[in-house]
């Protein structure tokens, strides 16, 4: 990964500086040792030029020395600045990716989120719909229903109807038999009493 190779990188220059740093160092304190060696060297011998020259050797040696430890320092303070700066490069590299990463993540989280949203709504109105429809077969249902009873207790009334109109025609046809003898038999007397009439007539003339 991008941030995986500067750290590769860095890793790799750090054992090499760690290296010159050691080598520098190594060689202002062997200068400081020489300087030292010298000096003491000088004053066993109890001579003025040997002790002069050591004095100026290790004067110089020291100033080396310094010089080569102040350089270190600078060095070692510019590795340990670049080194932040890359880090923060890295950081912040890390930090726009992650943030990128998040972005997609909300945007694919709010994608969803509507996709259900948009679902719960159809759901919603096809809910909506069977609720209005089952409505309507219970109204429909009561409706046929209370047809259903209605037809019944007519269905009832009719029967009811036709048995007296049955009755009240069975006794009708009973009462037209009862005129009809009744009428049979005033003809009867009514046919008796013409003939003698008729007879008496005839007896008469």
């Amino acid at each position: 990964m991008p941030s995986q190779q500067p750290q590769q990188s860095q890793a790799s220059r750090t054992p090499a500086r760690r290296r010159q740093r050691s080598t520098r160092l190594v060689v202002a304190v062997a200068l400081l040792v020489v300087g030292a060696a010298l000096v003491a060297g000088a004053l066993a011998s109890a001579s003025t030029v040997l002790t002069a020259v050591a004095a100026v050797v290790a004067v110089l040696a020291g100033a080396a020395a310094t010089r080569i430890t102040h350089s270190e320092l600078a060095q070692a303070r510019r590795d340990a600045a670049r080194d932040r700066a890359v880090q923060a490069q890295e950081y912040r590299a890390l930090t726009e990716r992650r943030t990128s990463e998040n972005a997609a993540f909300a945007a694919d989280m709010r994608r969803r989120i509507a996709e259900r949203e948009d679902a719960i709504g159809v759901l919603e109105q096809a809910l909506s719909s069977a609720q209005k429809n089952a409505a309507e077969q219970g109204i429909k249902r009561a409706q046929e229903s209370r047809r259903a009873d209605a037809a019944e207790r007519g269905r009832d009334l009719a029967e009811q109807g036709r048995d007296e109109a049955e009755s009240r025609a069975a006794e009708a046809i009973v009462l037209v038999a009862e005129l009809e003898a009744e009428i049979d038999v005033v003809r009867a007397e009514l046919d008796s009493l013409r003939a003698a009439a008729a007879r008496r007539d005839h007896r008469s003339a």
